[in-house]
């Protein structure tokens, strides 16, 4: 029994070191990150691998472009769509969390996460796409680095370039040149409500464009975009 108390405490004792590792990885990837582009996130490496189970030979479409390059509709159509609250939270939008764990309850597993825009990109950054509490628990941790560690509009500028927006299309800059055949600069308001509706299941949209769905939720992000506020 006593060695197995020794060898429960050292096993303790070796999964909190790894964790404090793990997260010191964490926030110096963020830190970095406060003034260079991401090479590569995690979700990008994991659909990567999707795409070249199916063929070996496929790549991402990805290109970072500074937030001064991509047009305001984009913007005010995000914070419209994602997280209208976004400049006045600290990283948890409460109201929407609490919405979601109602929804969740309801259906007995998780259908919804209620995440913020930071909680996105902190997803998108360092974890996989699998829905747990375990990876909602590291998810929040990796929220408070972000807000933390940048500001609102580093955080935005950073989601806006990395998020997903079709199969392998990552990015503002790849998502207006995949759909619309112009640079992300140049997008208008229907161009970037159609994104900003797309969002949630991008690879779903990318082929059913026409969807009752996707285009009443374009009307509904239309008329949200002007009171949108941005960092």
């Amino acid at each position: 029994m006593k060695r197995l108390r020794r060898l429960a405490v050292y096993a303790l004792w070796v999964a909190i070191a790894a964790l404090v590792v793990l997260h010191a990885y964490f926030a110096a990837m963020i830190w970095w990150w406060r003034d260079h582009p991401p090479h590569e996130t995690a979700f990008m490496a994991e659909r990567l691998v999707a795409l070249r189970a199916k063929n070996p030979r496929a790549t991402l479409q990805y290109r970072f472009v500074p937030y001064a390059r991509i047009a305001t509709p984009l913007k005010r159509a995000m914070i419209a769509a994602e997280d209208a609250r976004f400049i006045e939270h600290e990283g948890f939008d409460w109201d929407g969390i609490a919405l979601a764990l109602e929804k969740n309850e309801k259906r007995g597993h998780i259908v919804a996460g209620g995440s913020t825009i930071s909680q996105q990109l902190a997803k998108n950054l360092f974890l996989s796409g699998s829905r747990t509490w375990l990876r909602k628990g590291e998810e929040a941790v990796i929220t408070v680095m972000l807000e933390t560690m940048l500001d609102k509009r580093r955080i935005f500028e950073l989601y806006l370039n990395v998020i997903e927006w079709g199969n392998g299309i990552f990015g503002a800059e790849a998502a207006a040149h995949h759909y619309f055949g112009i640079p992300a600069s140049r997008l208008d308001p229907a161009q970037a409500a159609r994104l900003a509706a797309m969002a949630p299941n991008p690879r779903f949209y990318e082929y059913h464009q026409g969807a009752p769905g996707l285009n009443r939720k374009i009307g509904i992000i239309l008329a949200r975009m002007p009171s949108a506020e941005l960092p």
